[in-house]
This record gives C-alpha cells, sequence and structure tokens, in this order.
C-alpha cells in the first residue's frame, strides 16, 4: 500500500496538508476551516471520517484555527508538544480548548499512528515552540519543514534523510525589501526566527542534494513578497548550476495558498 500526499492549502491565511494511506489518514496543520477541510477531502474522494489524527506545528493561527473544532467536535486527536498546547490554549483564535483531545509529543521520541512512524523534530521560528514531522512508512520518508527561520543542522538532518520534502519558500528577498510591509515586519520576517526566503531553500537543496529525493514541495509563499513561478525559478536555476535537472533527477513543485494540490502518490 502506498501514501498519498494532499495540501489542502499552504499560506500566510492557512495551512493545512493530509497524508495517509487507504484505510486512514492524518492531517498536518489545521489552520483552515472545517467547511474547507470536509469539502476538500470531499472532492478530493478522501472520507472525512477516515482522519485519524492532527499533527501540529506550531500555534501561530494560521496552522491551527480549526484544531478546537477536529478535536473536541469531532472526537481527533491533535497531537503537538507541551508548549505548543500551552500556546493553543492561549490563542483567541481557537474557538474550543482541548480536553479529551490533547496528545503530548515530544522531540525527536518516534511514535506510531497506525503503521506511520512519526519524529518531531526542533525547527527554528519565533512561535512559542515550532517542529517539522517525519514520517515513515513502508520504507519511505516524507518531512514536512515550514515557517523555518534557518535550516538548522538538525532540520538539515532531518530532510537529507528523507524521500519527499515539503520544505517552505516564503519570501522572494527582492520584494520583501521593497515591498509595503513596515521595516519591523521585514526585519521579523527576514531574520533568524522568522521564514526561509526562496534563495535560502535553493541553496540549502543545492547544496544538500541526494539522489534519495523523489520530489520536493516548495510551501508557505507568502502572499505579498513571492510569487510561485518565482520560488520555482530560483530554485531551478540554482539546482541547474550543481548539473540537477528538475524532472529527471527530482521533482518540483509549489504548492498554492488557499486552493488545494492533486494528490501525490508517494511510490
Amino acid at each position: 500500500m502506498k501514501l498519498s500526499f494532499l495540501s489542502l492549502a499552504s499560506g500566510s491565511s492557512g495551512n493545512c496538508y493530509y497524508l495517509g494511506t487507504p484505510e486512514y489518514g492524518i492531517l498536518i496543520d489545521a489552520g483552515i476551516g472545517i467547511r474547507q477541510i470536509k469539502k476538500t477531502l470531499k472532492d478530493k474522494g478522501i472520507d472525512f471520517e477516515k482522519i485519524v489524527a492532527v499533527l501540529v506545528t506550531h500555534d501561530h493561527a494560521d496552522h491551527i484555527r480549526c484544531v478546537g473544532c477536529l478535536g473536541e467536535k469531532h472526537g481527533i486527536p491533535i497531537y503537538a508538544t507541551e508548549r505548543v498546547h500551552d500556546g493553543i490554549d492561549r490563542s483567541r483564535y481557537v474557538d474550543e480548548m482541548l480536553q479529551r483531545s490533547r496528545r503530548i509529543v515530544e522531540k525527536q521520541k518516534p511514535f506510531m499512528i497506525g503503521d506511520l512512524r512519526i519524529e518531531a523534530f526542533e525547527v527554528p521560528h519565533d512561535s512559542c515552540d515550532n517542529v517539522g514531522y517525519e514520517v515513515e512508512y513502508a520504507g519511505r520518508r516524507f518531512t514536512i519543514a515550514t515557517d523555518v527561520g534557518f535550516v538548522s543542522e538538525t532540520v538539515a538532518g532531518y530532510l537529507v534523510r528523507s524521500h519527499y520534502l515539503v520544505l517552505e519558500a516564503n519570501y522572494d528577498e527582492e520584494m520583501l525589501r521593497h515591498g509595503s510591509y513596515p521595516d519591523f515586519l521585514k526585519e521579523r520576517v527576514a531574520g533568524m526566527y522568522g521564514h526561509l526566503s526562496n534563495r535560502d531553500a535553493a541553496e540549502f537543496l543545492a547544496a544538500n542534494y541526494s539522489a534519495a529525493w523523489r520530489a520536493v514541495w516548495l510551501c508557505h509563499l507568502s502572499r505579498e513578497n513571492n510569487h510561485p513561478e518565482l520560488a520555482c525559478k530560483t530554485v531551478d536555476i540554482r539546482l541547474a548550476q550543481e548539473g540537477i535537472r528538475i524532472g529527471k533527477d527530482i521533482e518540483l513543485s509549489v504548492l498554492k495558498r488557499t486552493t488545494p494540490s492533486d494528490i501525490f502518490v508517494l511510490e
């Protein structure tokens, strides 16, 4: 049996990703509305009732808006670090306090959900806590790292050993520099605990390319400071400088901000 991946939404307006087998699935983050989640899954032929868990990366609104509804109304376990759960408890964007659905994960301590071996790892960002997730199934590793201030040794270690990567490419440096954001926000985005630029993502992928990588998806693009074509071109050009060919040596896609992706089957 193979694992399927779907991005429901990826951007500052809301983030939600699906990963599943034919029998069950999980969501990673839930920063969009319950109606949108249910409609998207239905349109893609995925049974909402087969969602058995939600993994949360961090407590910013665009990642947690729907966790209260999913956890308490629908009885789906919500997995996050203790500090992320504390941030969720304090958030004014979550309508229902997580109680019965609250599950604590610890960084770099694997746990199982069905046949999925899952491991959370530290990701630098200016939330109360932030993690990426590595999901291993049938010998294949899927790793997501979003809202990444910089690619630390820990983050790099998980990405390098993966087969399928979802990596942030939030902004283009020139667009941010000359854009409408106030200076303090520009500094925050570009800072060590802000977001990853197209160039940073491209440099990491070029410097650490592995023949084991099957596909890379660029995620969490800024509406104001990026374009999908620009993000893809930046990475494509940098990889080409190292002789790495998109479509031959590796597949590269950009996940849309507010609309779902195709369903990708992880071979």
